[in-house]
């Protein structure tokens, strides 16, 4: 049994989780989940033992100074937890870090413990795929679970899909076995512009867990990220006729598939949006500031910090032909999963 020191007892928690690698086309869900725990202040808990779920060869090791102190960071999975503050305050578990290289059924039973000891109502796992959409259109998010009665009553799809899968799929169908309810939620992001950061993929899935499970997000300065990486693809784009004459193609596909959608539920959910975010009574956009999040169990004495994730390897060079085929998953040469403008039978 997983025993837990030091951690508040909860408050309506979810789970929010991203793993960095093959479910993440530019680093789009772990950057979400990165923003979160920036803006609110997450406060480390727990880490996975690296030794038990990576290949080192695979995902090194990093080195750093503290104060003239060599110390390395090792890649793993971290735990956080941030209580955000308004009239109804509810906490979120926020997992970030990488896909692991080995024992995945360990890997989700440890994630699952840590769910089912801080009683968790539900786990939202975020990913991204390279599909075939334009940069200069909203990005598309699809909401996927394995439950139907889930599917019914938050207005998702049911999974359909067959093929390989990764960490995310996995630990999704484990949640389902475990009677814990979960939803993944999948941005497609353009494989012709594949490369990591992609602010406005990571501002389309925070958007979307915001109407998921109706909280606000503050955005800082991620939409004006989001329109300075646009404008920017604009202006590679408009230097190549072909790939402009690509992207304008993709735009004529995108806007006849929309249609059908350019009313209705669409437009009630960014006018709910857009309430939530001047309604006074939601309360601040930043966690309360009562000190430590955390009771306090050194007796006064200091304690260590854990550094942020060091994940990438200084030795290793990217994949010259991962941007240029639209069925490659970030970093691999495998096909990404559900590739496909909003694709909902992904893992």
């Amino acid at each position: 049994m997983i025993e837990l020191e030091g951690v508040p007892e909860l408050i309506d928690p979810v789970m929010v989780a991203a793993f960095e690698g093959w479910n993440d086309a530019g680093d789009a869900a772990s950057g979400a989940v990165a923003h979160l725990d920036r803006e609110w202040k997450g406060e480390v808990f727990a880490a996975l033992d690296a030794e038990d779920y990576y290949d080192f060869q695979v995902n090194r090791p990093t080195v750093w100074l503290d104060n003239g102190v060599r110390k390395i960071t090792w890649p793993t999975t971290r735990l956080s937890v941030v209580r955000i503050g308004g009239t109804k305050p509810r906490d979120l578990v926020l997992v970030r870090g990488i896909e692991p290289s080995m024992r995945w059924r360990s890997f989700c039973n440890e994630i699952l413990g840590f769910a089912h000891e801080l009683g968790v109502e539900m786990v939202v796992i975020l990913g991204a795929l390279l599909g075939d959409t334009p940069h200069t259109r909203p990005v598309p998010v699809s909401g996927v679970t394995s439950d139907a009665d889930l599917a019914r009553t938050m207005d998702l799809e049911e999974t359909k899909y067959e093929g390989p899968t990764g960490i995310v799929g996995i630990l999704q169908e484990a949640c389902t076995h475990a009677g814990v309810p979960a939803v993944s939620l999948w941005a497609a992001v353009p494989h012709y512009v594949s490369q990591p950061p992609n602010p406005k993929a990571t501002l389309a899935l925070l958007n979307r867990l915001e109407d998921l499970i109706d909280i606000r997000i503050p955005l800082g300065e991620l939409p004006e990220d989001a329109r300075a990486w646009q404008l920017g693809v604009d202006q590679l784009a408009a230097e190549d006729s072909e790939v402009a004459e690509y992207v304008q193609t993709l735009e004529e596909a995108r806007d006849t598939a929309d249609l059908p959608e350019a009313s209705g539920d669409a437009i009630a959910r960014e006018f709910e949006r857009y309430l939530r975010r001047r309604d006074p009574a939601a309360g601040p956009e930043t966690a309360t500031d009562t000190g430590s999040y955390f009771r306090d169990l050194s007796g006064g004495r200091p304690q260590p910090k854990p550094k942020p994730d060091g994940t990438a390897d200084p030795d290793g060079t990217a994949d010259p032909d991962a941007a240029a085929d639209p069925d490659a998953a970030p970093g691999t040469d495998r096909p990404a999963e559900g590739t496909g403008e909003g694709d909902a039978d992904t893992p």
